[in-house]
């Protein structure tokens, strides 16, 4: 049976990538062999989308697109708190119905949503 997801990053900078995440991010890690680090988180969810209107944009991801979303209970405290231990943001606060979204920035060019969900 399914019990849970596995999420990836690919970065041109692992290392610096996997510190923030424990550093920066305050993710649980443990390591299991030769530095590579494994977060786990005591909630995920996962949701399926349209890639056509209403949900999405034409001109949006195609089909067979994943995405990947950090989530949190008041984005705002939590954005106060990452910005205090150097975390910087691509984007501001934005309500988009669903949800609170701003994005992170993260070493090797990798961009993540912070999101406050709505349900």
């Amino acid at each position: 049976m399914i019990n849970g997801i596995h999420g990836m990053f690919y970065s041109s900078e692992p290392e610096a990538l996997r510190e923030f995440l424990r550093d920066k991010l305050g993710l649980p890690a443990k390591d299991v062999g030769h530095g590579w680090l494994i977060y786990d988180f005591t909630q995920a969810d996962m949701g399926v989308h349209p890639t056509l209107p209403p949900m999405g944009d034409p001109g949006g991801p195609p089909s067979g697109t994943h995405s990947v979303s950090f989530t949190c209970a008041d984005i705002a405290k939590t954005v106060e708190e990452l910005k205090g231990r150097g975390v910087e943001f691509a984007t501001e606060i934005e309500d988009r119905g669903y949800g609170l979204v701003i994005e992170l920035e993260m070493p090797g060019g990798v961009r993540i949503d912070l999101y406050e969900p709505r349900y």
